[in-house]
């Protein structure tokens, strides 16, 4: 076995398994669950559509660059978004369709750590985090160093605050952009700084940009990596990938569908680690990702039911709990009166709500663990759950 599997923490929802079974809930309510960030928004009719249409395509072996249609899509969706200049992502060097940014996420950690060089590899990534950052390092034999995302700095992980020593480590700098759950967007003296520690550190920096697409302002969408690069004179996108997914921007997390670009050297090199590794996109998945990245007239519907969902939800439990209101993504991330796993704990038994308790996805550092005190609310459901569960949350909070 992998002798790093044994520094592995439990999954949070593994975790938060365990803490509802050590109570009963009290209540005949109706489950309500925000723990999850899972899109429950309906899936767009003309992908399904696309997907029934093009079912014949299982009886081919896709590849895995996958279909030339899909990188092209995906560079023209990238160049508009992000204000990118013509033809500055190559769909042939600079696209990588794969199978969700999970995947990529990992695979990409696993080929990148070289554990030949004389001290021990390092991953930088935000805290709290998205755990596979975390497990992906591990498991590739890498130590995890992690930022801690404070209020007080707006939830943007301190770059300056990290050791020399820790930088001259450092192999991949992992951002999450906007952030999980904390919603965090970051700016483009931000990314300067990160590129000016990777070319002085020798690293590289990736961006999770999953969230990128769910934003509170129309005029002022995230400003994303690919985007910053270019802002900064990096036209090659130097030291930099970044990833993104259909699952939050399309409701789509069951088709399993996303891609990397970047750096056209690095894109070279995690094709050539995939062909091993198995992942491509069946022809049926290509097909209805085509279909779902042409499109953004679903994706400006899913942000203003999110807009509604934040309005009202923001609405409720403004002056009973202590939170910033976001500017992307979908979770609210406000303080706990009292230790984070007891409040989901009894707001599970008494009110029949589920929430991740805030240290299950946070780290302890020497300067603290950001998520403890806190609680991660995934406004998924339906409009009228979250105002239900909003409610239920204010009773339970005024009770205590």
């Amino acid at each position: 076995m992998n002798p790093y599997f044994k520094d592995l923490q439990s999954y949070p929802f593994e975790k938060l398994k365990e803490l509802k079974a050590s109570t009963s809930v009290t209540t005949n309510l109706k489950p309500i669950l925000l723990s999850v960030g899972e899109p429950k928004h309906p899936a767009p009719d003309f992908v399904k559509q696309t997907l029934i249409d093009a079912i014949d395509g299982l009886a081919n072996y896709p590849s895995t660059k996958g279909l030339i249609e899909l990188r092209e899509t995906i560079s023209g969706w990238l160049t508009q978004r992000f204000n990118l200049s013509s033809a500055s992502v190559d769909p042939e060097a600079n696209v990588l369709p794969v199978a969700g940014t999970r995947e990529a996420l990992f695979a990409f950690t696993q080929a990148l750590v070289n554990t030949t060089e004389t001290d021990q590899p390092l991953v930088v990534c935000p805290n709290p985090c998205y755990q596979i950052y975390e497990g992906a390092a591990l498991l590739a034999g890498a130590d995890t160093y992690y930022l801690n995302c404070n209020s007080d700095d707006g939830f943007v992980p301190d770059l300056d605050a990290v050791p020399e020593a820790i930088w001259q480590r450092c192999q991949l700098l992992q951002l999450c952009a906007p952030g999980n759950p904390t919603g965090a967007t970051l700016s483009l003296a931000y990314y300067k700084k990160a590129f000016e520690l990777a070319d002085k550190y020798d690293f590289i920096v990736s961006n999770d940009e999953c969230y990128s697409e769910l934003y509170r302002d129309e005029e002022n969408p995230p400003l994303g990596i690919l985007e910053a690069c270019q802002k900064l004179g990096r036209d090659q996108f130097e030291r930099c990938i970044v990833l993104h997914s259909l699952s939050k921007r399309s409701n789509l997390p069951g088709l399993r569908s996303g891609f990397v670009a970047g750096n056209a050297q690095l894109l070279d090199f995690f094709f050539r680690y995939r062909t091993y590794h198995g992942c491509a996109l069946s022809l049926p998945v290509q097909k209805a990702s085509i279909a779902a990245w042409s499109d953004e007239s679903h994706v400006l519907q899913n942000r203003h039911l999110y807009k509604q969902k934040f309005e009202a939800v923001g609405s409720i439990l403004s002056g009973v709990l202590e939170f910033n209101m976001p500017p992307a993504g979908f979770y609210l991330w406000p303080k706990t009166p009292i230790d984070d796993a007891v409040f989901a704990r009894d707001l599970y038994s008494q009110e029949n709500v589920t929430v991740l308790p805030g240290s299950f996805i946070s780290r302890a550092t020497n300067q603290g663990n950001p998520g403890d005190g806190r609680i991660r609310l995934a406004l998924v459901p339906s409009l009228e759950d979250c105002i239900e569960a909003a409610e239920r949350i204010k009773r339970f909070t005024l009770s205590l």
